[in-house]
């Protein structure tokens, strides 16, 4: 163990508390501490030496080395109080009268001790307080004056020391001061080799911080151009922090929220407060396979937290200069789409609801009118003889309670598979099947409710249509379904038309007619279950709102797509595509996670995709 660590630990311990933590504050103690405590002591051990080359001292020299114990109370002082300035101006006070002293015993002004009094402004400067410098200087020149005015008086003793020994004592005083101003230089040295030291590690510790740090720190004046920003935008926007500089960042800001993205600033440049904004930021994305997917850019959510940074925290910033923000940006996409998808669930929430509601009115009209009349005939048929019936009423009647079963019948079958298509119970039995024979039969069983309501049916099937491998029970519910409704709202003159084709691979059925037509608002929700289009015309027709979400998820779960066409009082065009081949719903999923590179990465989404698109 060295000398200097010795002394490095005994200075430790004699530090106040609460400057232990504080490496700077601590080395400016240490540095105070340090040349008093080795000075009275190294005069303390010279004192006997001094006795037995001199003799008995007189009693200004016993004075002077007793005052020698000055800086240990001072340094003893700081060390029980932690109060730095408090303990300079005691030392500068002890160290002044000591030169005073001196000097009065030993010439005034001509005393060699006279030249320690420019030690006192030079030692009070390692305080780092002008306060401090200034008394220290005062006081210096307050006893250099007063030096003179007692020598020009002729008021102060007579000097015992001769020329020889006032030349001998003057060198001494010179050197022993310059020396000491060595010292204090050597331990202002120090304390600015220790200050640089400790900023190059704060430094250090913030420059880790930034860059570790998710969220990005940057520095904006108050028309938005940025002086700062941190690593982490490297990350957040996928390019270098410094193509950001400037208006790097505003430019890739999107341009509908730049007058947000601005104001925010320019308010927290002008009004003194924090200010928060939420803004999208365009962020480059590297692709991972270039020939595939190539790069690109997308839009993230940023939130901006800004406020103005205060004109004390840089002093090579000027105090008439414009305020300057810093901000904190975060990307809080997820937050976004996780509000999104909130509020979409809202809103089918809302319209489940809706559906509910609009459920349950549309049965209590569908059960209530056949049930209505099943028990109003049935009562009739019952009360026969009072009734005094013919043959003709009864069968009348009959056929009436028949027809208003078998509407109950469909309407409760209906339910019931939308039911079994919803929970997935619904099961596809594909087998090969001809479907031009399949597509004039249901046109044949509609046939006679096309002319009682006044409608031409018109079948365009080509006799070459090939064989379709499918469940030929969804496909002739498909097509009942599809020109029931085509015949159900189709005004009397009017038309309906089946057609079949091929294109590719695909089976193309389209039904058009010339019916009241759908408005574009209500043709997102077509295919949702108990939706029936329009306003006007919806209670002019019986039915569920069942008829084309089950078509739909028949479609579906075939592989087949639907699309509809159709404008007000012009009519409407359903286009059903199948494959001419069935492929199961797993081995469609394979398929596309094979072709498509992302869905190999997810094909739990895609097949919940498919799922929902059936």
């Amino acid at each position: 163990m060295t000398v200097s660590t010795i002394i490095r630990d005994c200075l430790d311990a004699m530090l106040h508390p609460s400057v232990r933590y504080d490496a700077l504050t601590s080395a400016r103690h240490r540095a105070f501490m340090a040349p008093r405590l080795l000075g009275s002591l190294a005069a303390f051990a010279a004192f006997p030496v001094y006795l037995a080359l001199r003799g008995a001292p007189n009693a200004i020299e016993v004075a002077a080395f007793a005052w020698l114990m000055a800086p240990i109370l001072v340094s003893y002082f700081l060390s029980r109080t932690g109060r730095y300035e408090s303990a300079q101006v005691l030392s500068s006070i002890a160290l002044a009268s000591l030169v005073m002293m001196m000097a009065i015993s030993t010439g005034g002004i001509n005393s060699f001790a006279a030249i320690w009094l420019v030690v006192v402004p030079i030692e009070a400067s390692l305080s780092a307080s002008r306060r401090i410098v200034a008394f220290a200087s005062a006081l210096a020149l307050a006893c250099v004056g007063i030096l003179i005015v007692l020598t020009s008086l002729d008021w102060l003793p007579a000097s015992e020391a001769g020329l020889a020994g006032h030349g001998v004592f003057m060198a001494f005083g010179i050197a022993s001061a310059t020396l000491y101003a060595a010292g204090l230089a050597f331990g202002a040295e120090s304390l600015a080799r220790t200050s640089v030291s400790l900023l190059y590690v704060e430094e250090d510790r913030y420059r880790l911080l930034a860059r570790n740090m998710s969220d990005v720190i940057s520095r904006h004046r108050h028309n938005g151009a940025v002086q700062f920003i941190s690593p982490a935008a490297e990350a957040l926007v996928g390019t270098p922090a410094q193509q950001l500089l400037g208006h790097g960042l505003f430019d890739r800001v999107h341009v509908a929220d730049r007058p947000a993205y601005l104001t925010a600033l320019s308010d927290a440049a002008r009004g003194g407060e924090a200010r928060s904004v939420e803004f999208r930021l365009r962020r480059d994305v590297a692709r991972s396979n270039e020939r595939l997917r190539p790069s690109g850019s997308e839009f993230i959510w940023v939130e901006m937290r800004c406020r103005p940074m205060e004109q004390g925290a840089d002093m090579s910033v000027p105090a008439n200069a414009d305020v300057e923000v810093v901000a904190v940006l975060r990307d809080v996409t997820d937050r976004k789409l996780q509000e999104e998808a909130l509020a979409q669930a809202r809103v089918e929430a809302e319209r489940a609801d809706a559906s509910k509601t609009r459920f349950l009115a549309t049965m209590s009209h569908e059960l209530r009118t056949p049930l209505n009349a099943i028990i109003g005939f049935s009562d009739m048929l019952v009360q026969e003889e009072l009734m005094m019936l013919d043959m003709a009423k009864r069968k009348e009647y009959a056929q009436l309670i028949n027809d208003s079963g078998q509407h109950l019948l469909s309407v409760v079958n209906g339910i019931l598979d939308m039911s079994k298509l919803e929970s997935g119970n619904f099961e596809i039995s594909p087998e090969p099947f001809a479907p031009r024979p399949a597509l004039i039969n249901c046109c044949n069983l509609l046939a006679l409710k096309a002319r009682e309501n006044g409608i031409d049916l018109i079948t365009d099937a080509p006799k070459d249509l090939p064989e379709i491998n499918g469940d030929p029970r969804a496909f002739r519910q498909i097509l009942l379904n599809l020109v029931s409704n085509a015949i159900k709202f189709t005004e009397r003159g009017g038309s309906v038309t089946v057609a079949a084709g091929v294109e590719g691979s695909r089976l193309l059925l389209r039904v058009s007619d010339t019916g009241v037509g759908i408005s574009s608002d209500d043709l997102a929700r077509i295919g949702d279950p108990f939706f029936q289009a329009g306003k006007t015309y919806q209670r002019r027709h019986e039915g569920t709102g069942l008829g084309l979400s089950i078509v739909k998820s028949l479609v579906g779960m075939h592989g087949g797509e639907m699309h509809v066409q159709s404008r007000i009082d012009e009519g409407t065009t359903i286009t059903i595509a199948l494959p001419l081949e069935f492929t199961p719903q797993a081995e469609r999923v394979s398929n596309i996670a094979t072709l498509n590179p992302v869905a190999r990465t997810a094909p739990s989404d895609q097949a919940h995709q498919v799922k929902k698109s059936a």
